[in-house]
Protein backbone atom coordinates (compact mmCIF):
# COMPACT_ATOMS: atom_id res chain seq x y z
CA UNK A 1 0.00 0.00 0.00
CA UNK A 2 1.38 3.37 -1.01
CA UNK A 3 1.93 5.99 1.68
CA UNK A 4 -0.42 8.94 1.12
CA UNK A 5 1.31 11.58 3.27
CA UNK A 6 5.00 12.22 2.57
CA UNK A 7 5.20 15.31 4.80
CA UNK A 8 7.62 15.20 7.66
CA UNK A 9 5.71 15.81 10.86
CA UNK A 10 8.20 14.82 13.56
CA UNK A 11 10.83 17.18 14.93
CA UNK A 12 14.27 16.30 16.24
CA UNK A 13 15.84 19.04 18.33
CA UNK A 14 19.59 18.92 18.71
CA UNK A 15 21.96 21.23 20.57
CA UNK A 16 25.60 21.52 19.57
CA UNK A 17 28.62 23.39 20.84
CA UNK A 18 29.93 26.05 18.48
CA UNK A 19 32.92 23.92 17.38
CA UNK A 20 30.59 20.95 16.72
CA UNK A 21 28.30 23.13 14.64
CA UNK A 22 31.27 24.60 12.75
CA UNK A 23 32.58 21.10 11.98
CA UNK A 24 29.13 19.94 10.82
CA UNK A 25 28.67 23.04 8.67
CA UNK A 26 32.16 22.68 7.16
CA UNK A 27 31.41 19.07 6.16
CA UNK A 28 27.98 20.12 4.83
CA UNK A 29 29.60 22.74 2.55
CA UNK A 30 31.65 19.99 0.88
CA UNK A 31 28.51 18.17 -0.29
CA UNK A 32 25.90 18.68 -2.96
CA UNK A 33 23.10 19.01 -0.36
CA UNK A 34 21.31 22.32 -0.64
CA UNK A 35 20.11 22.49 2.97
CA UNK A 36 21.76 21.59 6.23
CA UNK A 37 18.63 19.67 7.25
CA UNK A 38 18.92 17.47 4.12
CA UNK A 39 22.55 16.75 4.94
CA UNK A 40 21.81 15.94 8.59
CA UNK A 41 18.88 13.71 7.60
CA UNK A 42 21.07 11.73 5.20
CA UNK A 43 23.80 11.30 7.80
CA UNK A 44 21.37 10.25 10.55
CA UNK A 45 19.53 7.78 8.31
CA UNK A 46 22.72 6.32 6.85
CA UNK A 47 21.97 7.40 3.28
CA UNK A 48 24.82 8.15 0.88
CA UNK A 49 26.02 11.75 0.72
CA UNK A 50 27.55 13.04 -2.49
CA UNK A 51 30.66 15.10 -1.84
CA UNK A 52 32.10 17.62 -4.22
CA UNK A 53 35.76 17.79 -5.08
CA UNK A 54 37.36 21.11 -5.92
CA UNK A 55 40.51 21.30 -7.96
CA UNK A 56 42.55 24.22 -6.60
CA UNK A 57 44.34 24.85 -9.89
CA UNK A 58 40.99 24.99 -11.71
CA UNK A 59 39.64 27.31 -9.01
CA UNK A 60 42.65 29.57 -9.56
CA UNK A 61 42.11 29.43 -13.33
CA UNK A 62 38.44 30.35 -12.92
CA UNK A 63 39.28 33.32 -10.71
CA UNK A 64 41.79 34.54 -13.29
CA UNK A 65 39.38 33.91 -16.19
CA UNK A 66 36.65 35.91 -14.48
CA UNK A 67 39.11 38.74 -13.81
CA UNK A 68 40.11 38.69 -17.48
CA UNK A 69 36.45 38.73 -18.52
CA UNK A 70 35.94 41.92 -16.51
CA UNK A 71 39.05 43.46 -18.08
CA UNK A 72 37.80 42.52 -21.55
CA UNK A 73 34.54 44.31 -20.80
CA UNK A 74 36.50 47.42 -19.85
CA UNK A 75 38.73 47.24 -22.91
CA UNK A 76 35.73 46.83 -25.19
CA UNK A 77 33.99 49.82 -23.61
CA UNK A 78 37.11 51.99 -23.88
CA UNK A 79 37.60 50.98 -27.52
CA UNK A 80 34.00 51.83 -28.38
CA UNK A 81 34.31 55.24 -26.70
CA UNK A 82 37.52 56.00 -28.60
CA UNK A 83 35.99 55.07 -31.95
CA UNK A 84 32.85 57.13 -31.22
CA UNK A 85 35.09 60.09 -30.41
CA UNK A 86 36.94 59.64 -33.71
CA UNK A 87 33.62 59.54 -35.58
CA UNK A 88 32.99 63.13 -34.47
CA UNK A 89 36.10 64.36 -36.31
CA UNK A 90 34.48 64.78 -39.75
CA UNK A 91 36.64 67.70 -40.86
CA UNK A 92 39.91 65.73 -40.99
CA UNK A 93 39.88 63.39 -43.99
CA UNK A 94 42.78 61.29 -42.70
CA UNK A 95 40.80 60.28 -39.64
CA UNK A 96 37.71 59.62 -41.74
CA UNK A 97 39.54 57.13 -43.99
CA UNK A 98 41.17 55.49 -40.95
CA UNK A 99 37.76 55.07 -39.31
CA UNK A 100 36.28 53.41 -42.37
CA UNK A 101 39.25 51.03 -42.70
CA UNK A 102 39.42 50.26 -39.01
CA UNK A 103 35.67 49.63 -38.56
CA UNK A 104 36.00 46.07 -39.88
CA UNK A 105 38.94 45.33 -37.59
CA UNK A 106 37.01 46.79 -34.64
CA UNK A 107 34.04 44.53 -35.31
CA UNK A 108 36.30 41.48 -35.57
CA UNK A 109 37.96 42.36 -32.26
CA UNK A 110 34.65 42.94 -30.51
CA UNK A 111 33.25 39.66 -31.84
CA UNK A 112 36.25 37.76 -30.48
CA UNK A 113 36.01 39.56 -27.13
CA UNK A 114 32.32 38.64 -26.93
CA UNK A 115 33.12 35.02 -27.84
CA UNK A 116 35.75 34.84 -25.08
CA UNK A 117 33.38 36.43 -22.55
CA UNK A 118 30.63 33.94 -23.41
CA UNK A 119 33.01 31.01 -23.12
CA UNK A 120 34.29 32.18 -19.74
CA UNK A 121 30.69 32.68 -18.57
CA UNK A 122 29.73 29.12 -19.60
CA UNK A 123 32.74 27.65 -17.79
CA UNK A 124 32.00 29.75 -14.70
CA UNK A 125 28.37 28.64 -14.61
CA UNK A 126 29.31 24.98 -14.88
CA UNK A 127 32.11 25.21 -12.34
CA UNK A 128 30.22 27.24 -9.75
CA UNK A 129 27.21 24.92 -9.61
Amino acid sequence: MSEQNNNRTKWLHLRLRQEEYDKLHKQFKKTTCRKLSDYARKILLGKPVTSTYRNQSLDDFMAEAMRLRNELNGIGNNFNQAVKKLHTLHQITEFRSWIITYELEKQTLLNKVEEIKNYIQKIAEKWLQ
